[in-house]
This record gives structure tokens, sequence and C-alpha cells, in this order.
């Protein structure tokens, strides 16, 4: 067990003990920007050095030196992110059980409550029928869901969608299933609106057809590769707990639809006492939302190639759009204690 003593003093030598130089050591976030992150908590399930109890004192520090905006996390208990909000009482979260109200992993989203006002927010679940509460009909055991919140910057007046979600581990047709439900239902958005789609996609980025579905189909583009700077690109975002592996296999995705402006994102390998916080890494982006367009403003040669396959010549738009017979159904109605959320948060929206 890390001692409180013990702690202060590593935390004070963090920047030692990260294997690869952070872009936080070098780059705060600037004027109008955003830094993001997605993070895979990792459930509180392990013995140590792995137990949670141990781990929370390396994820405090590890927030306290980023100090990201708006964070999409997934696999988080109830206890977990009480403790999260507890040790960073500068965030306000919004989350649900994916079992129901407080049952089951979060998928929750933390945000600075200086900043940030959630103006809509709601939860659906991966499934044929994703508006019943931990419904499962793609062969996963597991339950998927995405948690989503509009919020407005009280600093810029921009407004966007911040959807964060945890595909399944085990089961590709649930994965590409869940990739197309997450398609259909973003094509339903406001076609102007600025977008974050966050999370762990058990997929490593451009090897998987979850991949194709999503930055073609939904017209998203990956903000790591349209970044002007990658920190730690060859990083493997799951280590498992184990030795970083440079492979260049990302699973943790942040993806973006929107004019925007991607300065820099990293794979964050903060280690404290030569710990991970957790067995994925964060995966953080620095970006600056702009004015009314679709298309993402892509600043690498990489990804202007793909916004050039994925745009209308005349409009810009997606070329593949979202069916037109969708709609957005009726929501269900909760019982008490089935909708989670922090004190400050906004009611559940109504339906659109």
């Amino acid at each position: 067990m890390i001692s409180r003593r013990r702690f202060m003093a590593a935390l004070t030598a963090a920047s030692v003990l990260r294997p690869v130089a952070s872009f936080a050591d070098t780059a705060g976030v600037r004027a109008g920007e955003l830094l993001v992150a997605t993070y895979n908590l990792r459930v509180a399930v392990d013995a140590p050095p792995h137990d949670w109890p141990q781990r929370r004192l390396r994820l405090q520090a590890l927030l306290d030196s980023y100090r990201p905006d708006v964070i999409g996390t997934q696999e988080g208990l109830y206890s977990q992110i009480k403790d999260i909000a507890s040790d960073q009482p500068a965030y306000d979260w919004i989350g649900l059980g994916r079992d129901g109200g407080s049952r089951g992993e979060f998928m929750a989203i933390f945000y600075r409550r200086d900043r940030f006002e959630p103006l809509e927010f709601d939860h659906f679940w991966l499934s044929d029928t994703p508006d019943v509460i931990a419904s499962s009909t793609w062969g996963n055991d597991v339950r998927r869901m995405v948690t989503w919140v509009k919020f407005r910057d009280r600093t810029t007046g921009r407004e966007f969608y911040f959807w964060n979600t945890h595909l399944d581990h085990a089961v590709q047709f649930a994965r590409e299933k869940s990739a197309e439900l997450i398609r259909q239902r973003i094509g339903l958005l406001p076609p102007g609106a600025s977008l974050f789609l966050v999370g762990d996609f058990n997929s490593v980025a451009r090897e998987n057809r979850v991949y194709e579905i999503l930055t073609q189909g939904a017209g998203l583009t990956d903000t790591w590769y349209a970044a002007r700077e990658r920190r730690n690109e060859d990083a493997n975002s799951f280590t498992g707990f184990g030795p970083l592996l440079h492979e260049g296999k990302r699973i943790d995705w942040i993806l973006a639809r929107g004019a925007m402006d991607v300065r820099a994102t990293e794979a964050v390998t903060f280690q404290l006492d030569g710990r991970w916080p957790s067995d994925h890494l964060p995966v953080m982006t620095w970006v600056t939302l702009q004015g009314g367009h679709q298309v993402v403003l892509l600043t690498s040669p990489d990804s202007r190639a793909s916004a050039r396959r994925l745009t209308t010549r005349r409009s810009g738009r997606p070329a593949i759009a979202a069916d037109p017979t969708l709609r957005w159904p009726a929501r269900p109605t909760m019982s008490p204690g089935e909708c989670v959320r922090s004190p400050s948060s906004p009611r559940r929206r109504a339906a659109l």
C-alpha cells in the first residue's frame, strides 16, 4: 500500500517516473483550446499492487498533472466514480451503470464545472433495443452502452456533443453492430453540430471493420491522425499492467466531427512508483473548435488524404448519409434511482 507521505514524495518526482516525455510538460492548454481525454479506468477487481486503493492515488496524480477539460471514462464502478469525484473537486460527472442505476460499470463523463454547462444528456444500450436498460442482443455476454452529453463552453460560447462508449471485448459481430448503431444515431444529430466520440473500442485503429464503419460510414475523423503532433505514436494503448509495448496498436480512440484544429495528441505513459494507474493508457487530444462547417480542419497529410475519401466535393459533407427513416425513439420511463448523475448536472433530456 502506498502511504500518503510516500505518495506526495512520488508525486513531486512524477515527471521522472514517466517512461516517455509528456506533452503536458512542454505545453498547457491554450486560450480557447480543449483538452479531451478517453480513459479506461480498469474495474476495481485486482489484487495489489493493481488494487483500486493504490491505483486511485496514481490516477489522482495523473489528473492533477494534465487537468483534462472533458474525460470519457470506461469500466469505472459507482464506488470508483465517487472516489474520483472526491479527489477531483473541480469536476462534475454524468453517468449511469450499464446494468441500470448504480449497478455495473459506468461510461461516466467528467467535465470541468467552471468551464462547461451540460445542456442535455442521455444514454442508450448497444443492442437491437437500445432504449431498454441493460439490453444485449448481439451475442455479447457483457452489456454495452453509450453515455452522451451536449456541452456549452462558457469561455467561447461554442456547443458540442461528447459521446462515450466501450465496445465488446470478445464478439466482433457485436462490435460491428454497435458501431453501426452509433453511426445511425450520430446521423440524427443536427448536421453542423460538433461532436467527439471517445472510448475503448477494443479494436485496433485502421485494422478493424469497426474503425471503417465510424470513420467512413459516420464521417468521423480520428484526431490521432489529424494532429500536427503525436506523442508516443508507437505505444500500444492497452498494457495489461505489463511493460509498454511499441507496436502502434491503439484501441482507445478520440474521433471527431465538426470544424476544429487538432494541435496535438498523446498516448499518456504516466506512471507513479513505477506502476500504471490502469491497464490502459489514457489518450488525450488538444483541440480548438472553429466555425460552422461540417468537415474537420485536418492538419496532417495523412488526415487530408482521408478527408478527400470521406467527403463530397461540392458540400464537404460526409459522402455516406444516415438512414433518413431513422427517428429517435421515445425515452423509456426510469424508476427512482435508475438515473445517476452528479448533483449539479442537468436532468435527463426529453425525446428529440
